[in-house]
């Protein structure tokens, strides 16, 4: 059963991987900017004078504020619900869903993309493997945007979210990342690092102080769920990191792969069909549209759909013992915003229900840590 749930999993990921799965360029990147939704109100950009001070230590990257009992009322571990998101640059989707976290007392984590960060007119400082120097699929941030970024950055840490690295190109396909090595991932890693440090810097050109410390990230999604595994966990043991959250999986209580956890996009039944997906926004598009836009009407529809699949999924882990969900999505408005506002949904719906506990990768690290992993 076991094998045949990996080959599910494994199954439903390569058919994403095959139709082009990457990040959107976000809000304020060098390419053309998506039109924010009308309901979304224009975030303030506080002068970023107030938090990121020069000479004023940047906080790390994983905050770990709270606490949770090691087992409910009904003697089951706490139902821990992950949410997190890959590129996280989108300026008008930061400051929607910091506030939908706010509501239902939710932390969750942000998978960045360093050039979010970095100025186009620097873009040629990042050299990646097989790649001229400054090339990114994902683009460049313009100098304001990196700025603002890097104010929210710092601001949602101090609500207790989790910063995660994204890495930075987002190079998939075969000649992507899947062939990079450990010394290869390596330097991609430190080139994270660098447009963390100084890209704040070089877009105000004027000193500030980095958004965080990238030394304290400690988990990473690799763009696209690809790359040599082995090679690049072992840079992340190098590194102190503790996690990735790149793998296929399956719901089950995680353990560790080559020395790190392993936090995997688990495969579930998209809701009425026999059709297997995973807990990933772009992989839910694909199983249901093959990742093309429907028309506008069709969105109740799909939102229904997706908010079921979800559902099931809770509902298959209250039906064992408990293991956690782990739900990824990108900052984006796909297929008329379904797959964003389904999740929306989801987390106002779920995140208050007495056994669920909605959290960071970190914070279920530190309960996992503290009172190991469950059996059953």
């Amino acid at each position: 059963m076991l094998r045949r749930q990996r080959l599910i999993a494994a199954t439903a990921v390569v058919a994403a991987l095959a139709a082009g799965c990457a990040d959107t360029a976000p809000q304020g990147s060098s390419s053309p900017p998506a039109k924010p939704p009308s309901s979304t109100p224009k975030p303030s950009e506080p002068d970023p004078s107030t938090t990121l001070t020069p000479g004023v230590k940047p906080p790390a990257a994983a905050p770990v504020t709270r606490s949770f009992p090691a087992k409910l009322p009904n003697g089951k571990p706490p139902l821990f619900v992950v949410v997190s998101f890959d590129g996280a640059g989108d300026l008008a989707l930061w400051s929607h869903w910091r506030a939908v976290a706010k509501q239902v007392d939710a932390r969750m984590t942000f998978f960045l993309s360093g050039p979010y960060l970095y100025p186009e007119a620097r873009k040629t400082d990042y050299k990646p493997p097989y790649k001229k120097p400054g090339a990114s699929d994902i683009g460049w941030a313009d100098a304001p945007k990196a700025v603002a970024r890097a104010t929210v950055l710092r601001q949602a840490i101090a609500e207790g979210h989790e910063i995660g690295t994204h890495a930075n190109g987002h190079f998939c396909g075969k000649n992507g990342i899947e062939r990079w090595t450990a010394t290869q991932w390596t330097s991609e890693l430190d080139a994270f690092d660098k447009m963390v440090e100084t890209g704040p810097t070089l877009a105000a050109k004027k000193t500030l102080a980095a958004p965080f410390d990238p030394s304290t990230v400690k988990g990473m999604r690799t763009p696209c769920l690809e790359g040599n595994r082995p090679a690049y966990r072992q840079v992340m043991r190098q590194r102190g990191m503790l996690y990735d959250a790149s793998e296929p999986g399956y719901i089950a209580w995680p353990k560790k792969e080559d020395g790190v956890w392993d936090f995997p996009l688990q495969s579930v039944d998209l809701a009425g069909t026999h059709k297997s997906t995973l807990t990933m926004d772009y992989n839910l598009w694909y199983a249901q549209t093959k990742a093309k836009k429907a028309p506008a009407a069709h969105a109740p529809k799909l939102k229904a759909q997706v908010l079921a699949t979800y559902r099931q999924a809770l509902a298959r882990s209250r039906a064992g013992n408990n293991p956690p969900l782990f739900l990824g999505n990108h900052f984006n408005r796909w297929n008329n915003s379904v797959y964003s506002d389904s999740l929306t949904t989801f987390v106002k719906e779920t995140c208050r229900q007495p056994d669920v506990k909605c959290v960071s990768n970190i914070e279920l690290i530190a309960w996992l840590t503290k009172n190991g992993v469950p059996k059953g």
